[in-house]
């Protein structure tokens, strides 16, 4: 038997495990299990050079065995094996420079990074986050090979002897801790399991010692056990062999998501550099539903991570996929991640490829473009304002629903026009009067109903020159009047009449000729004002308060040509009050829901008026 010291740089490496990494305390058995996968890859890997012997039908498993009896959890693999002197080399002797300046520097941490294993190279070691004993025994591949035995309690010591396994490969025993007795219950391993190994390349078994398997009907052999995971996950297969049911059936068991992706997209690189993947576009049920996406970052079918925004570029967290980067430098901080240029090419790449997907639609399958369109347009336009290249490479695909339904781009609209004024729509509903008053003549808008809208078209402004989106009640198109001669007394007496019945003395008024003339008035919003206030809106409790810094800036536009506006100086004088009063809520009533107060008077004044016809 022999005994040694480990060593390291710090004698504080297990106070380190076990604090610090607490927040990620299942990792342990992802990098056992994963190690255990790596053995085995090396084996063949040896086999295949002449220097390794293997019977033609051996069968390489990972078997992960929970004992709660004996608080034990055990994995174990027929891998490589390894030698006394292996053991020593690569357990004992851990090569973790700088142990020192990593407890500096996340003395103060919460670790935000979710998996410091993963980063600074432990391995092995997280086993001593739930364990407070580990045991090896390992019989090594090599001819001649000696089992060996190796046994730490998580001091600096261990005991390192010959041992009894007499099959080659590994096997770790873990004896559980008691602050960490959830790892013996088969749900919480068999999470973790899930959750981290579902798509490792060797076949894993889960065993829960004394639980007894449900017996086969008389006659018949007992099943088979079925691994846990799936050795060859889809995005691992070339696209061309791929069917549309296999990508959605891989949608649903991955994400539980039983409502199908719109489309989706296969990664598939080799050079330059490895990258493989599947990003689907899944059915927005709602604007806010975009924020539920999930992108799961894979290392050699190793989960790693939900949603690491340094691989993968922020709007597409939107969408819901799986990136497996096997050449990632995953084991170093985020803060490299972020300034790494191999990292950066990836995510060009991504972006790339999804803008070329887009385009690709638009170019040859129009009307199913056109049919994505209201579930993708907040994705892409989000996309478009996160990054400028993205924004170069769909700036011409980019579409908007008009009056008609017609899907049009915004050359489209602008052609022919002597101005680039885009006129728009927030709310069918809400300014249906406006709608039609575009349509009487012949005028057309686009829809853009969410607040994304808000946020794209004053981007868009700033990236199309000329181009000004109005929505479509912010001002009066010449096409909707008609020249008449004016006569400023007579609109100076009518704008003084509203404003002393209204009792508002600060209100914007306007007369103007409207070639509809069965519409009394109209409410006009400023747009720099609504853009202001929804902005505000959208930032929530953030800036709460101070959108009433920002008050409406409304104008009433009186029509001069609509006979009761013609009539209105020939009324007495509570009639005028009267008919004022609803003039401006209809017109308002067009632009916004009245408020509880004015909603209980126009009310009260709509039965007035009809009395008075009666």
């Amino acid at each position: 038997m022999a005994k040694g010291t480990i060593s390291v740089s710090s004698e504080n490496i297990f106070p380190i495990i076990k604090k610090w990494l607490y927040s990620d305390k299942d990792i342990f058995l992802r990098e056992l299990v994963s190690n255990g996968c790596d053995a085995i890859t090396k084996l063949k890997k040896l086999a295949g050079i002449g220097e390794a012997t293997l019977s033609g039908d051996e069968q390489f498993r990972v078997d992960v065995i929970v004992d709660k009896e004996h608080k034990t959890l055990t994995i174990e693999d027929n891998g490589i094996g390894m030698t006394a002197e292996e053991i020593d080399k690569y357990i004992t002797q851990i090569a973790f420079s700088g142990a020192s300046d990593f407890l500096e520097k996340y003395k103060d941490e919460d670790n935000k990074d979710g998996g410091i294993i993963g980063h600074f190279g432990l391995g092995f070691y997280s086993a001593f986050m739930p364990a407070d004993r580990v045991e090896i025994d390992s019989l090594s591949y090599q001819e001649g090979a000696k089992p060996a035995k190796w046994s730490c309690d998580g001091s600096m010591e261990y005991d390192l002897s010959e041992g009894t396994r007499q099959t080659r490969g590994t096997t770790i025993t873990l004896h559980i801790a008691d602050d960490s007795a959830e790892f013996l219950e088969e749900y919480t391993v068999r999470q973790i399991l899930n959750k981290y190994c579902s798509f490792l390349p060797t076949e894993i078994y889960l065993t829960i010692v004394g639980k007894e398997e449900p017996k086969p009907e008389d006659g018949k052999e007992p099943e088979p056990p079925k691994p846990i995971n799936d050795t060859t996950p889809l995005w691992m297969k070339p696209p061309k062999d791929c069917t549309d049911e296999e990508y959605k059936q891989f949608y649903t068991k991955v994400f539980m998501d039983f409502n199908e992706p719109l489309f989706w997209i296969h990664l598939n690189v080799d050079f330059p550099f490895n990258l493989k993947g599947i990003l689907y576009f899944p059915k927005f049920n709602h604007e806010f539903a975009a924020n539920e996406g999930q992108i799961k970052l894979y290392n050699n079918q190793v989960f790693v991570a939900d949603n690491v925004k340094e691989v993968i570029p922020e709007f597409l967290m939107l969408l819901k996929g799986v990136i497996d980067c096997p050449d990632l430098p995953l084991n170093v901080s985020r803060s490299f991640l972020q300034n790494d240029g191999y990292v950066k090419k990836i995510s060009s790449h991504i972006t790339k490829k999804v803008a070329d997907k887009l385009s690709e639609l638009f170019k040859k399958e129009r009307e199913r473009y056109n049919q994505y369109w209201d579930d993708i347009n907040i994705f892409i336009k989000y996309g478009c304002i996160r990054d400028e290249k993205f924004y170069d490479r769909v700036k011409d695909i980019m579409i908007y629903k008009d009056l008609d339904g017609n899907y049009i781009t915004l050359a489209d609209y602008l052609d022919g026009k002597d101005n680039k004024d885009v006129y728009y729509v927030s709310d069918e509903t809400q300014q249906a009067q406006y709608i039609n008053l575009f349509r009487e003549q012949g005028l057309n808008a686009v829809i853009l109903p969410t607040m994304m809208d808000t946020h794209y078209i004053s981007f868009l402004e700033t990236k199309e020159e000329g181009v000004k989106f109005k929505r479509i009640d912010s001002n009066i198109s010449d096409s909707l009047t008609e020249a008449h001669e004016k006569n400023e007394e007579q609109e100076k007496a009518l704008s003084e009449l509203f404003k002393k019945m209204l009792g508002k003395e600060d209100l914007k008024i306007e007369v103007q000729s409207l070639k509809n003339t069965g519409i009394p008035a109209v409410m006009l919003l400023s747009e720099e004002s609504r853009r202001m206030q929804e902005l505000y809106k959208s930032y929530g409790q953030q800036f709460a308060g101070m959108s009433g810094m920002f008050q409406d800036d409304f104008t009433l536009v009186l029509n001069d040509q609509n006979s009761l506006i013609q009539k209105l100086g020939s009324l007495p004088e509570d009639d005028q009050k009267l008919v004022c009063e609803h003039v401006y809520d209809l017109a308002m009533l067009s632009n916004k829901p009245l408020g509880a107060e004015q909603m209980t008077k126009f009310i009260e004044r709509s039965n007035l008026l009809l009395a008075k016809v009666l």
